[in-house]
């Protein structure tokens, strides 16, 4: 788990100027790897690696030299993240084809699978990763991205060469080098306040892009990335017929829950777990606690009732026996920090959960240096209570259309905040018209009153209509789920994962995102995922013998954060405040936003999420484009080695 940097410029670049650069560039991520740095130059390719060393630490350093014996240094790779079958890939690549390694880690299976397997070898990799690989020999970049998104890889081209980066603020450190502007991405602005998260491949710099999850892509100097997907997900519901049927379907979620588990857990590092009051947590920490007895587990809330899972999750940790560690959050400690945690994100993603788990993050590191987390469960097996509204909305389908569209506009007219507006302005739209993603966050008609720059040709479906098309035939939960592995979850779900921890230089994985899980997860049929009681149902039954009973049919909380009754109490002043100071002007309208932030503290509507979407962006603005806010960033300092 590291931060790299790689620059391709054409051939009359000065070396020296460029692998200066990207040193200097490079300190703005030092928190994603403390333990070790290094630059390299070679032809057209200067690469610069900040390492946080999991695997082999005495070795597999970065930039990291790999060749067939005949040409032992043809390749340099850049590599953040972790290969979990890298024995297995290792075992077979020097028996097929006789491969040589001389080190102990992943890294070198990468590079070697590529020179063996050629681009195919990204298929073969079981794991979280964004890594470049340059071969001298060619003078080509080839890189690639995991399947799911859990690792960041984003990049800028221009007439001075192409950059590519871990995080956005080195690549914004470089663009005076490869010549390309700084300028804010309008069209992704709007995309943000409706969804709460910018979506890939854009950024909120029009210049800046991300290489897609499942993606890899090749580079010639003096060009742009060619890229290709390699992977892209597919649900394949298969019928379940009797109660024996319906068991074998539960032992293979149990099997491969369990060996991917064990998988995660290889590191020579200490390896703790995230633990909340949820199924997801709780099976992935008592999974765990199998391959090490003396896992410790961590968990974080408020003090506020209905807005914890604390008790809940010190109950789990009890009855798997592990060793438990709380952090509790305040308000004020949300607001001091908030500036510092949106430097951290490179992008305004307007999540409040983010937040606290910043700080659970940062307790973590104090002991251990890897982390297992169980996102990634719901989008495969079917876990959001948003799932089950084709159950509620079903009456509305056997409405005629016209008249559907006559109710729409009724719920026009209904005073916000009435019971029932929404479920009727919902019931009146079709799944592609009213499913986005679990944040909604602005309407068009809100949005319109708030954001000078509104273009009413901007539509949630620019972003949507993809994955719509690639699952027409599948039923509604079905079709759901596969625009949220496209949207919800690589947006915002993975990227708070990835910079809350990287922030702490504390290395997250997800057992659920993995390849074979996902082949299992993706025949679960619709009756075995969401029923009128309860949500992931199958894989509720198959880690029935794992998860304690107070935790097996427990409604999903959702990790909520108090922000509705601190935007009316503790955090009113310091909102307005954000507000006023902001320089936001020509992009959005003041007078609007301190109206709901009113309407908000005399409890006539609750915009809470809207008012934060907000507050994030306007702090975003001010630390990225305004350069105002300057948040002090600690250097990593964190007493646990391994």
């Amino acid at each position: 788990m590291c931060g790299l940097l790689g620059l391709v410029c054409p051939s009359e670049m000065d070396a020296a100027a460029a692998r200066s650069a990207v040193g200097a560039a490079m300190r703005c991520q030092r928190h994603r790897g403390p333990d070790e740095s290094g630059t390299w130059t070679g032809g057209e390719a200067v690469f610069g690696f900040n390492r946080l060393s999991m695997i082999d630490i005495e070795h597999s350093h970065q930039p990291l030299p790999w060749g067939p014996p005949e040409s032992p240094e043809r390749y340099t790779l850049l590599f953040n993240g972790e290969i979990y079958n890298y024995l297995e890939l290792r075992a077979e690549l020097t028996q097929r084809f006789g491969a040589r390694f001389t080190t102990d880690g992943d890294s070198e299976t990468i590079v070697a699978a590529y020179h063996y397997l050629g681009e195919e070898a990204v298929t073969r990799l079981r794991g979280m990763f964004a890594f470049l690989i340059w071969d001298g020999q060619k003078q080509v970049l080839f890189g690639a991205r995991d399947p799911f998104g859990i690792k960041p890889l984003f990049y800028a081209a221009g007439p001075g060469g192409v950059a590519f980066s871990s995080e956005k603020k080195s690549i914004l450190e470089l663009t005076g080098l490869i010549g390309v502007n700084q300028e804010l991405d309008r069209r992704a602005l709007q995309h943000y306040l409706t969804l709460q998260y910018v979506p890939e491949p854009a950024t909120l710099h029009t210049k800046i892009h991300r290489i897609e999850s499942g993606t890899s892509f090749t580079l010639t100097p003096g060009e742009e990335p060619v890229t290709k997907r390699y992977w892209a997900p597919r649900f394949t519901p298969k019928p379940v017929g009797g109660p024996a049927d319906a068991e074998a379907l539960y032992s293979r979620i149990a099997d491969v829950m369990s060996d991917s588990v064990r998988m995660h857990m290889r590191a020579d590092v200490t390896v703790g777990s995230f633990l909340s009051g949820g199924i997801d947590s709780t099976a992935i920490a008592a999974l765990a606690r199998e391959h090490n007895p003396d896992l410790i587990t961590f968990t974080t809330g408020f003090e506020r009732q209905g807005y914890s899972e604390i008790d809940v999750a010190a109950e789990s940790a009890a009855a798997i026996g592990v060793k438990h560690v709380v952090k509790t959050v305040s308000a004020q400690e949300m607001m001091d920090a908030l500036a510092l945690i949106v430097w951290y994100l490179d992008d305004p993603v307007a999540d409040p959960a983010l937040v606290p788990l910043w700080f659970i993050a940062r307790e973590a590191r104090k002991h251990v240096k890897v982390v297992l987390s169980g996102e990634g469960a719901d989008e495969l097996f079917g876990g959001y209570t948003i799932y089950r509204e084709p159950i509620s909305l079903a009456p509305f389908e056997r409405v005629p259309g016209a008249l559907r569209r006559v109710m729409g506009k009724v719920s026009t007219k209904i005073p916000e905040g009435t019971r029932g507006k929404d479920l009727l302005r919902r019931g009146a739209l079709s799944l592609e018209e009213r499913y986005y993603g679990n944040a909604r966050i602005f309407r068009d008609d809100q949005l319109e009153k708030v954001l000078r720059t509104f273009n009413p040709a901007v539509s949630h479906k620019d972003i949507t209509a993809g994955p719509y098309r690639d699952s027409v035939g599948w039923d509604p939960v079905t079709r759901m789920q596969h625009v949220d592995l496209y949207t919800w979850l690589r947006g915002d779900i993975l990227v708070k994962a990835d910079k809350m921890t990287m922030a702490n230089s504390l290395e997250l994985r997800v057992p659920f995102l993995d390849p074979e899980v996902f082949k299992v997860a993706a025949g679960v049929p619709l009756e075995q995922k969401i029923t009128r009681e309860t949500t992931k149902f199958a894989l509720r039954q198959a880690l029935r013998k794992v998860v304690p009973a107070h935790v097996l049919n427990r409604r999903k909380l959702g990790f909520p954060v108090p922000i509705r009754l601190w935007l009316r109490e503790e955090m009113y002043d310091w909102a307005r405040d954000i507000v006023m100071t902001s320089q936001t002007d020509a992009l959005i309208d003041k007078n609007a936003v301190l109206r709901l932030l009113e309407e908000h503290k005399s409890g006539t509507l609750d915009h809470s999420r809207r008012i934060w979407a907000l507050l994030v962006f306007m702090l975003w603005h001010g630390i990225f484009i305004e350069r105002r806010i300057t948040p002090v960033i600690p250097e990593p300092h964190y007493p646990v080695k391994l």
